[in-house]
């Protein structure tokens, strides 16, 4: 591939902001509003608490912004609000992707979203990108064909971390092949080189989106998950990833050092039917990485290993078992606004 004009930078890199959306769908999310609503305070406060990370958070109107200010009374000097309405809270997908030109100014870049695959489709879910690229100042790239943002996992060095189940999925981009897509992706997102992984988490709606399966942790280093006991039934899909990647390269030529952290187990619904739980669904904030946590023999033991992996930052757990019942965790409800310097 030619050197990209465009790179989007590794989440480790200094943030300027992280956008979120206060949770107030009571017809989504039902009798898991006012625990994931408490989940979601809990992720806020443990980034921007000390000053660590300035928080724009999206709200549907007059009322859900006193409930959100009422939340985040302790930190509400690191919260900017904007009166912007959603589809729902998951703006790794809804929201621009961020990333910096040759001379390192900074662009909102604005893909296509069609509710996963055509799956959910809520209103103003697909004008977020924009109204967040205006609120945030920076110059907007459009890019006409879908691409959600928990979807690739980059390195900031070229590498690019995706799964074919959705990025060559028919139900998002039918007329494009994996070179056009992966051609995309060098000038979406800076990809020198694209790693194929083959497939997600059972039961995950967004097919196989790489941010609850594999997550760069520094250049060249890959954390995953191993099934912890005989119950997971994402076994031999962890298995079969980490094989997967300890096999792989990255961008630069070096072979990926993969670390494996315990997985939550199963963890199930109301009815009974496992969900796509993952610890590697954090966020990795300018002072804290949060991860999140469901309440499983495993929790202490994942954050304990994610916390090996960042020394330089406090590493918290918190509960995600509310806004799991939504599809997706912390990385899914957040997106990162990386720092000009």
């Amino acid at each position: 591939m030619s050197r990209p004009t465009f790179r989007q930078p590794a989440e480790w890199d200094p943030h300027s902001a992280c956008w979120l959306a206060w949770p107030s769908h009571g017809h989504l999310w039902q009798e898991n509003l006012a625990p994931a609503q408490g989940e979601w305070t809990a992720l806020c406060i443990a980034l921007a608490e000390g000053g660590g990370e300035a928080l724009d958070i999206l709200v549907q109107d007059a009322a859900a912004e006193v409930e959100a200010r009422a939340a985040l009374a302790p930190v509400l000097a690191q919260v900017r609000f904007h009166r912007v309405p959603v589809g729902d809270i998951w703006l790794r997908d809804t929201a621009p992707i961020f990333v910096k030109d040759g001379g390192g100014a900074l662009h909102a870049a604005c893909f296509g979203f069609n509710g996963w695959g055509r799956k959910y489709l809520l209103p103003d879910d697909d004008r977020v990108a924009g109204r967040v690229a205006a609120l945030s100042g920076c110059a907007r790239r459009d890019h006409a064909w879908i691409l959600e943002g928990g979807s690739v996992e980059v390195d900031g060095e070229g590498t690019v971390l995706t799964t074919r189940q959705c990025l060559l999925n028919p139900n998002r981009n039918p007329g494009l092949d994996r070179a056009e897509i992966e051609a995309a992706l060098a000038d979406g997102l800076g990809a020198e080189k694209v790693l194929w992984l083959d497939e997600g988490l059972l039961n995950d709606h967004t097919d196989g989106h790489i941010d609850t399966l594999a997550r760069f942790v520094a250049p060249g280093v890959v954390v995953c998950m191993q099934a912890a006991d005989s119950a997971d039934p994402n076994a031999a899909t962890l298995d079969r990833l980490a094989a997967d990647l300890a096999a792989m390269t990255d961008a630069k030529g070096r072979k990926l050092q993969v670390v494996r952290i315990p997985s939550p187990g199963l963890v199930e619904n109301e009815e009974g039917e496992p969900l796509p739980a993952s610890y590697v669904n954090f966020y990795i904030g300018n002072r804290s990485v949060v991860v999140p946590t469901y309440g499983t023999a495993f929790d202490e033991a994942a954050v304990a290993a994610i916390a090996s992996l960042f020394p330089g930052r406090r590493t918290v757990g918190r509960s995600a078992r509310a806004i799991l019942s939504g599809g997706g965790a912390f990385h899914c409800i957040t997106q990162q606004q990386p720092e000009v310097r």
